[in-house]
């Protein structure tokens, strides 16, 4: 990646993966307060990996308190981290095989103080998964660029957005902004965002692909603008899609940006719908980001002569 793509998406007000690239400052640092928030937002991956690692510390500390006592746990082999360890872990799991065992009153409020943290780590742990586990989350893919090309002789920006799931989106709802650089009558350098009216902004079910179509008129923010004027600008496009995943009954979201290096002037996407043999639509999903030039006589992203 060159100097001056990075810089390009590094400005970009949205990520490709639909997260916000804002660096906050002045704000009071709440991690504690956010704790939940912040994991349940995290990746799977992340997310197991704190709650093995908080674990396995957890019982490491208990492990050396148990140690800190000299002879507290009968049977385990004097000093043995390992013996310490294992009864730590059958304690805070509530195990007790019944060979390793508290000695002293010391030891013994130790285990209680284990097991009430054990019970109490383990009604978050199943609570944070579940509910991780059980939100619906939104499998929708964007084409990875955005075209402007003729379609009835009318020149149109478009992007292809498509469900990677079986199940059924229904009452899907698309909104585009678009968001650039301007300045106003006292000379201020300013980002607007401007609502783009789209030819179909929501669709009643969304089995298969669906390209969101834009029409390049008078009224369009985009009028008149070309390939290095949308550069120039700094134009992105905001895309943010809602509905309702019908196994879950429950509305999901997803989003994504296109910057103007995304935007292919004078291209159109390659067909990926055909009809099989018994009649049936069919969705080639390895050509769903591919573009190619459009042969056809077309337009600059300028609006058509509404004269005629």
């Amino acid at each position: 990646m060159t100097v001056k793509s990075t810089r390009e998406e590094q400005a970009r007000l949205l990520r490709r993966n639909g997260r916000f690239n804002i660096v906050r400052r002045g704000v009071p640092e709440r991690r504690m307060q956010d704790l939940y928030a912040r994991l349940l937002s995290a990746t799977w991956g992340w997310l197991i990996t704190i709650l093995v690692t908080g674990y396995l510390a957890i019982n490491a500390l208990f492990a050396l308190a148990y140690l800190a006592l000299g002879n507290a746990i009968e049977n385990a082999r004097p000093g043995s981290f390992e013996d310490a360890f294992f009864f730590s872990v059958q304690t805070m799991a509530t195990i007790g095989y019944g060979k390793l065992i508290p000695v002293g009153t010391v030891a013994n409020a130790l285990v209680t103080a284990e097991a009430l943290i054990g019970l109490g780590g383990l009604a978050v742990a199943t609570g944070l998964l579940f509910a991780k586990f059980s939100r619906p989350t939104a499998r929708v893919v964007f084409s990875r660029h955005a075209v402007v090309t003729l379609r009835d002789r009318v020149p149109r920006l478009m992007f292809r957005v498509a469900n990677e799931r079986e199940s059924l989106i229904v009452e899907a709802q698309m909104r585009v902004v678009l968001v650039r650089e301007e300045r106003t009558a006292e000379g201020e350098t300013m980002r607007r965002f401007h609502d783009l009216e789209l030819e179909r902004g929501r669709t009643p079910i969304f089995p298969l692909s669906w390209t969101v179509s834009h029409v390049l008129d008078a009224k369009s923010p985009l009028a008149g603008l070309s390939s290095e004027t949308l550069a120039a600008r700094k134009v992105e496009l905001v895309c943010s899609l809602t509905g309702t995943e019908e196994l879950f009954a429950s509305t999901i979201h997803a989003r994504y940006s296109y910057s103007a290096d995304d935007i292919k002037v004078g291209h159109r996407f390659v067909d990926i719908i055909s009809v099989e043999p018994d009649g049936r639509r069919a969705v080639d999903y390895a050509h769903f980001h591919e573009v190619e030039p459009d042969h056809m006589p077309r337009r600059d992203a300028a609006p058509p002569d509404l004269s005629r």
